[in-house]
C-alpha cells in the first residue's frame, strides 16, 4: 500500500508555477445597455451592439449594484446587493457607510472577475447616501461604479 505522507516531495520549492489566477477566468461577452435609458444600445442595422470581455463585466458590475437581492427567481441566491435592509435601522452614518462599502464589496466579490473592491466614497443628502467605489478585475482593469440607497 502507498504511504500516505510520502518523505519526498515530487516538487521542489523554486519550482515556477505556470499560468496566473485570471489564466483560468472566462471573461466571456454580453450585449451593451443603457443604464439611463434602460434599454439595450442598437447597431444602426437594428441588432443589439456586443459589448466586448471588459465592458461585458463592467456592465455585470454595474448590474449587481443595481439590484436587490433575492427579489427576483431568475437570479441565483449570490446575485445583488442588500442594501435595502438598511432602511430605516436608525443607526450612525458612519455604520450605514460601513454596511454600504461591505455589502457592495460582498456582491460584487461573487465573481471570479473581480479581484478588488476598494476607494469608497460617500456623499449625503438628505435621507439618501450616494457612494461611488473602485473595482478591479484579475486583469488590473478597473472602473469606478456608483450608485445610492435611501436610509
Amino acid at each position: 500500500m502507498p504511504n500516505l505522507f510520502p518523505l519526498e516531495s515530487e516538487f521542489t520549492e523554486n519550482e515556477a508555477v505556470e499560468g496566473s489566477a485570471d489564466d483560468n477566468v472566462m471573461f466571456g461577452r454580453s450585449w451593451r445597455f443603457d443604464y439611463e435609458a434602460g434599454e439595450f444600445i442598437m447597431t444602426p442595422t437594428g441588432k443589439l451592439a456586443v459589448a466586448d470581455e471588459q465592458e461585458a463585466w463592467i456592465q455585470w458590475c454595474m448590474k449587481v449594484i443595481r439590484t436587490p437581492r433575492y427579489r427576483y427567481l431568475v437570479y441565483s441566491r449570490d446575485y445583488g446587493h442588500e442594501l435595502e435592509d438598511l432602511i430605516g435601522s436608525g443607526v450612525s452614518r458612519a455604520v450605514y457607510e460601513s454596511e454600504i462599502q461591505r455589502m457592495i464589496a460582498e456582491a460584487l466579490m461573487t465573481d471570479s472577475r473581480t479581484e478588488r473592491v476598494d476607494g469608497f466614497a460617500f456623499t449625503w443628502s438628505g435621507g439618501t447616501c450616494s457612494f461611488t467605489c473602485k473595482v478591479s478585475s484579475v486583469r488590473d482593469e478597473q472602473v469606478t461604479l456608483q450608485g445610492s440607497v435611501v436610509i
